[in-house]
């Protein structure tokens, strides 16, 4: 698939089959991430690939955040709440957390390395539509909760930017539109304030 046709045709696809993916497969996702582009050069960005059992301990932490919202978790409502996170990371065979590990050196901005891994992660989605995978990244609060930091081992810099959940597709692709980039954009040639 030529790179114009999975820009176009990329879309966040939420449910999956159930069949596994082969590692090769997820490696040249990742691969396709390393390429983004990075100021400095830091490549600030890190891999969890979660497969099977290995996404047990996120379910658990997921089900650990929302409780902490709870009142009281034993009702029925809050007991079925509390199930469907924990089914959460079982709705894709592989799940992948990225997480932005900025650099020290003082003339990087933490902006730019989060610009870094975001474009990353652009890289796999379009690496996965181009492969005829699904994929769609998930952030949210519990995303950015201490206790998901705690769970991936991230440093006090470090955060996590999203999962991206990979599988064959059990859907169709859903067609949308977008607002023509003419309609965004400013042509400037003159020596004239960009503001109007």
């Amino acid at each position: 698939m030529d790179i114009w046709t999975a820009i176009r045709t990329r879309r966040s696809i939420g449910v999956m089959k159930p069949d596994p993916v082969p590692q090769k497969m997820i490696e040249q996702l990742l691969e396709a991430a390393v390429w983004a582009p990075c100021h400095h050069m830091t490549e600030p960005w890190r891999f969890f690939v979660l497969t099977g059992e290995g996404r047990r301990p996120l379910a658990r932490t997921l089900v650990e955040i929302a409780r902490e919202k709870m009142a009281d978790p034993e009702t029925d409502e809050n007991k079925a709440k509390l199930a469907k996170e924990e089914q959460k990371p079982f709705r894709a065979p592989v799940v992948i957390a990225v997480a932005v590990s900025p650099s020290d050196d003082p003339k990087v901005e933490m902006v730019e390395e989060l610009a870094a891994v975001h474009a990353a992660v652009q890289n796999m989605l379009l690496a996965a539509r181009a492969m005829g995978l699904g994929a769609i990244w998930r952030t949210g609060m519990p995303c950015y909760h201490p206790k998901m930091k705690k769970l991936f081992g991230l440093g006090d810099k470090e955060q996590l930017v999203g999962f991206i959940y990979v599988g064959y597709p059990a859907i169709d692709a859903p067609v949308k539109k977008r607002t023509p980039a003419r309609e965004k954009t400013r042509w400037i040639d003159k020596d004239e304030p960009y503001h109007k």
